[in-house]
């Protein structure tokens, strides 16, 4: 359950955006984005802006199955950007989405990839408020300029991304790599001022919990930094400030495993 409320994260969509357009004013837009392989700066924001106008069609027609999503990857040809439009069409894009989530509210029907998830539109409003943030870090660190994220945001995409870890597709056995689950193994992660979580890797599935005594829990490998930074070591962002203890080779293992949704 997120901690941030829908008009919030409708808020969000916007001035992360906003946010987002501050660090590449003046930037070279062929610039290579190391975080995301292939792409230049220009294509990063042809991809944000396509996920705004592909999310905001599937919320404002209710969509009942998945809709064409080339708007959101098929970037390729966009090899030379003119900042004076994408800047502009990168912020309309982020009200149309705004717009069509409050007006459809959050309790609304529409079609979600996930199937642990239920078909709200709220699932969209936290999804792409947290899409924004983490193209934002993208686009900060291609620009060369400062990614800062208010706390409350930032715990929330790590608990978006702690829900994600317990979804089939993140633990069942895969032939291409090692299985996750095993006795004895379980991670703790710790946020400095923000929070501690433990993730159980000894079940059938994984489950995770928050809690403040989590912070002298054992645990077969721990991350901790400050959570803008353990945000950014989950989607394997640049993240110097994390320290890790243990088997790192495990926390690798399950970054990769929990991240599943980002290899379609």
């Amino acid at each position: 359950m997120t901690a941030l409320t829908f008009e919030r994260c409708c808020d969000e969509i916007v001035s992360q955006t906003e946010l987002l357009t501050t660090h590449v004013r003046g930037a070279d837009m062929t610039a290579p984005v190391h975080s995301c392989p292939g792409w230049n700066l220009g294509r990063l924001l042809r991809h944000v802006g396509g996920d705004h106008r592909w999310s905001e069609e599937i919320v404002r027609t209710r969509a009942t199955g998945p809709i064409p999503g080339g708007l959101v990857d098929d970037v390729a040809a966009h090899t030379h950007e003119d900042e004076s439009f994408l800047v502009p069409w990168l912020v309309e894009g982020a009200k149309a989405l705004s717009a069509a989530l409050r007006a459809a509210g959050p309790d609304a029907r529409a079609w979600n990839p996930s199937e642990d998830r239920p078909a709200a539109v709220a699932f969209w409003a936290r999804r792409m408020t947290h899409e924004t943030v983490v193209h934002r870090a993208d686009a900060a660190h291609t620009a060369g300029t400062e990614f800062a994220l208010e706390t409350d945001l930032a715990v929330d995409a790590v608990e978006e991304w702690l829900e994600y870890s317990t979804f089939p597709e993140a633990y069942e056995p895969r032939p291409d790599l090692p299985d996750l689950l095993a006795p004895d193994r379980t991670l703790r992660f710790g946020a400095t001022g923000a929070g501690d979580w433990l993730v159980d890797l000894t079940g059938r599935r994984p489950a995770w919990r928050p809690g403040a005594e989590l912070a002298t829990v054992t645990a077969t490998a721990a991350a901790r930094g400050p959570v803008k930074d353990l945000l950014l070591y989950f989607y394997r962002r640049p993240a110097p400030a994390i320290e890790t203890q243990g088997d790192k080779d495990l926390l690798d293992l399950w970054r990769t495993r929990a991240g599943f949704w980002l290899e379609a």
